[in-house]
């Protein structure tokens, strides 16, 4: 699972080197005044938009990783001073696959998670011309693991997250597990096309780990 603190940024993304001021911000009309001014936005503000775009997109299992300490929902909480480091990354499933959408153009962390809203806003936009869906737009950001990072032993034997997987006991559970052990170790072994000793040690783990979870 990606950290949402401190930033985790993608390992096959480069840095900027010189970030710059946003043009986001919000109209705001103060009480007796007849014209709206414009103000920065908050890490508030931006969290609102880029809920709401995160919702219209369909992501599933997302964690917004930043250098701001988190609340107790596991996103930055409003009102903390700047950091030095105001990269932003929103880790996500799409259609069963993790992305990754980072941004650290700007220097307020507010601005890089309303940037990532616009982008999604763009993206879904450039759909409705049907020349992609917006699986095929999002594959460029699929994520890789961090260094050194352990995959869950659900993802690589390809049994869905708790509690659909879950049968009626643990002899239920062993069963799905090795099944989905034999169906996958077809696919990994040395001898298979496309198969690896990594691989099929991964999946030997993954499932030495499930089996110790569900008590075999």
């Amino acid at each position: 699972m990606t950290d949402a603190f401190p930033l985790q940024w993608p390992q096959n993304r480069p840095r900027t080197a010189s970030r710059k001021r946003a043009a986001f911000g919000k109209k705001v009309r103060q009480s007796g005044q007849s014209y709206d001014t414009h103000e920065q936005l908050t890490v508030a503000d931006a969290l609102f938009r880029l809920q709401d775009e995160i919702d219209r997109l369909g992501a599933r299992q997302y964690v917004l990783s930043t250098n701001l300490e988190p609340r107790l929902d596991g996103l930055p909480r409003s009102s903390q001073r700047e950091p030095a480091d105001p990269g932003v990354a929103l880790y996500f499933h799409l259609n069963g696959k993790p992305h990754c959408l980072p941004c650290d153009t700007y220097d307020r962390v507010a601005d890089n998670i309303a940037a990532i809203a616009k982008h999604i806003e763009a993206t879904r936009a450039i759909e409705r011309y049907g020349v992609a869906n917006l699986a095929e737009m999002f594959a460029g950001f699929t994520a890789l693991p961090a260094p050194g990072a352990k995959r869950p032993w659900r993802e690589i034997l390809g049994l869905p997250p708790r509690p659909d997987w879950k049968g009626s006991g643990p002899a239920n559970d062993r069963e799905q597990i090795e099944t989905a052990y034999r169906i996958k170790a077809k696919r990994c072994h040395p001898d298979a096309p496309g198969g690896s000793h990594d691989a099929m040690a991964e999946l030997n783990r993954a499932r030495e780990d499930a089996l110790r979870e569900v008590g075999g």
